[in-house]
């Protein structure tokens, strides 16, 4: 190992031990919390086939995301993310999306 990733190395344990007795606090901090789907939905008034249905998926996963067994990953967890975080947007970028898909079905149609 060349000497200066070594020094970048022990430079990193040293670090993680200050951190670890309370000398100095990490730079970052990533939350690994899962989603409340149940809050989000319950925030939102939808039952959970309507609110299944805005997000794509079926029910079932829904009602297991709901339960714990399972949690949603992803692009439907960045959008629960959305929704948690920002309820009202979350719906008009939904009605905005079914709008301009009703209009492109119709032109396809046509």
């Amino acid at each position: 190992m060349k000497k200066e990733l070594f020094d970048d190395l022990l430079q990193s344990v040293r670090e993680a031990g200050a951190i670890m007795q309370g000398e100095t606090v990490p730079s970052r901090v990533f939350d690994f919390a899962p989603l409340d789907v149940k809050a989000i939905r319950k925030t939102l008034d939808k039952s959970q086939r309507e609110f299944a249905l805005m997000i794509g998926v079926s029910t079932s996963k829904l009602q297991h995301w709901e339960r714990g067994c399972c949690m949603p990953y992803g692009p439907v967890q960045a959008l629960l993310k959305i929704a948690k975080k920002n309820p009202q947007a979350f719906v008009e970028a939904l009605e905005d999306w079914k709008k301009a898909n009703q209009r492109i079905s119709s032109r396809q149609q046509d």
